[in-house]
C-alpha cells in the first residue's frame, strides 16, 4: 500500500506538488474549498432534498418513484382523476398510506410549491415546518435557497469557464502576434468595453424572455475580456524569451508555441483569477435578479431573495437569509482564490 501511494505521489511534479502543499497551507482557503464543494455537490441532488413528491411509493406492493417520472392519480383509487397526481393532497396521501406507505423527501416543499395552512399571512416567519419562513407568495424560503444556490453557481461555472475560454484565446493571439493585430484587437476591446450593458440588458428583455441561456449568451459577450489583458501580457513577455525563439528556429509551428511552450506559463497568473471571476459571475447574475432584468419570474434566485427582503422590512427573515447565503458564498469563493494565489506565488515558502 505504501508503495502505491509513494508511486501516486511520484506522477505529480515537483513544483505542482509544492503548489498543493501552499494551497493546504493556507487552512482558511483549504477548508471554504471543502465547505463550498460540500454545499454544492449537495444542491446537485436538490429534488432529492426539497420537492413536493414522493421520492418513494408503495401502493398495494407496487413501487413507485414519483420524484423521477409524473404518476397517474387514479392509480390510487376510482375516485380519483387520470390527471398527474398532486401529493400536496391530503386525500392522496391518506388513499396511499391506507395500502402502503411513502418516503418524502427532507424538506417537502419544491421551489416553486406554494405552503398552505401557514399559521400567519405570506410571508410568515420560520417554523419547524418552514426553517426559514416563506416569502410573500408562500413558498418555503429553505427550498428556494437550494434551488437557486444550485442555478446561481452552475451559471457563474458556465460563464466563467467560457469566458475564460474565449478571451485567453483572444489574449493569446493578441499578444502572439503584436503588431496591428494587437494595435486593432486593442482597439475593439476598448470600444467594445464601453458599451452599455444594463440598457442592451433592457433592450434585450423587451424583446425576449431572458432565462440561463439566453442571459449566458448575452453576458458572455463582455465577460471574456476580463482575462484578455493578463493573458496579453504574458504571451508579448513570452515570445521574445530564448527558448521560444529556439523552438520557433527548429521549425515549431505558431500553434504549437503558443500552446506548450508559452500558454503553460500565462496559465499560472489566469488561474489565480479564476475564483474571483467566478464570485463575480455568481454576484452578476444575483444583481440582475434583483433589479429584475435576470431569470424568469418564478425561478429559483438568489438575487430573487435579496429583493423579497427589500420589500417585505416586516419579514426579516428574508433578508437575512439572503445576506446570509451569498455573504457566505462569496467569502467562500474569495477564501479559496487567496489559497489559489499562494499557490501559484513563486515568493511564497512553506512555514
Amino acid at each position: 500500500m505504501g508503495r502505491r501511494r509513494r508511486a501516486a505521489g511520484m506522477t505529480l511534479s515537483p513544483i505542482t506538488r509544492r503548489r498543493v502543499a501552499l494551497f493546504r497551507a493556507n487552512r482558511r482557503g483549504y477548508w471554504s474549498l471543502i465547505i463550498f464543494t460540500a454545499l454544492f455537490v449537495i444542491s446537485l441532488f436538490a429534488e432529492l432534498i426539497a420537492n413536493d413528491r414522493p421520492l418513494v411509493v408503495d401502493y398495494r406492493g407496487t413501487l413507485m418513484f414519483p420524484v423521477l417520472h409524473g404518476v397517474s392519480e387514479d392509480r390510487f383509487g376510482p375516485d380519483f382523476l387520470p390527471t398527474e397526481a398532486d401529493f400536496t393532497d391530503p386525500a392522496v396521501v391518506h388513499a396511499i398510506e391506507a395500502h402502503g406507505w411513502i418516503v418524502w423527501p427532507p424538506i417537502r416543499y419544491r421551489y416553486d410549491t406554494i405552503v398552505k395552512n401557514l399559521p400567519s399571512p405570506a410571508p410568515s416567519p420560520p417554523t419547524w415546518r418552514n426553517p426559514l419562513g416563506t416569502d410573500d407568495q408562500a413558498r418555503d424560503v429553505l427550498a428556494r435557497v437550494i434551488y437557486g444556490f444550485r442555478i446561481s453557481i452552475l451559471f457563474g461555472f458556465a460563464l466563467t469557464f467560457v469566458s475564460s475560454v474565449v478571451g485567453i484565446a483572444a489574449g493569446a493571439i493578441q499578444g502572439y502576434r503584436g503588431g496591428l493585430t494587437d494595435l486593432l484587437f486593442q482597439r475593439f476591446i476598448e470600444i467594445w468595453s464601453g458599451m452599455p450593458q444594463l440598457y442592451l440588458l433592457i433592450i434585450l428583455g423587451s424583446i425576449i424572455t431572458p432565462g440561463f441561456w439566453t442571459l449566458l449568451i448575452f453576458l458572455l459577450l463582455f465577460q471574456w475580456m476580463s482575462l484578455t489583458g493578463v493573458v496579453r501580457a504574458e504571451f508579448l513577455r513570452g515570445r521574445n524569451l530564448e527558448y521560444v525563439r529556439a523552438a520557433k528556429a527548429l521549425g515549431v509551428g505558431d500553434i504549437a508555441v503558443m500552446w506548450r511552450h508559452i500558454l503553460p506559463n500565462a496559465m499560472v497568473a489566469t488561474l489565480t483569477f479564476l475564483p474571483f471571476n467566478l464570485s463575480g459571475s455568481v454576484t452578476l447574475l444575483a444583481s440582475l435578479d434583483f433589479l429584475g432584468f435576470g431569470m424568469p419570474p418564478g425561478s429559483p434566485s438568489l438575487g430573487e431573495l435579496v429583493a423579497q427582503g427589500k420589500n417585505n422590512l416586516q419579514a426579516p427573515w428574508l433578508g437575512i437569509t439572503a445576506f446570509l447565503v451569498l455573504g457566505t458564498t462569496l467569502a467562500l469563493l474569495i477564501f479559496i482564490g487567496e489559497a489559489v494565489r499562494d499557490a501559484f506565488d513563486p515568493r511564497k515558502t512553506l512555514s
